[in-house]
């Protein structure tokens, strides 16, 4: 199984929660405590270590706030 990881621009992320409908895995919610400059609660990663990398929270941001980072277990990539 791929092992993943995404970023967050927090500055940039709007708290529009497009991202977290789309997680397969349902890892994305809205920080609860932190707000952003533009007072918005930016999205974050609940448990990182399951993200599989799969990017849907990345093509789906308007706002190009999240990085999504995949790195495949074994050592070799099939695509």
């Amino acid at each position: 199984m791929a092992k993943g990881m995404v970023v967050f621009d927090e500055e940039r992320c709007k708290g529009c929660e497009l991202c977290i409908s789309v997680c397969p895995l349902n890892l994305l919610s809205l920080h609860e405590t932190k707000i952003n400059s533009k007072g918005y609660h930016p999205a974050s990663v609940t448990e990182p270590q399951r993200c599989t990398g799969c990017g849907s929270c990345g093509v789906i941001c308007p706002d190009g706030a999240i990085s999504v980072f995949r790195e495949e277990q074994g050592g070799r990539s099939d695509e």
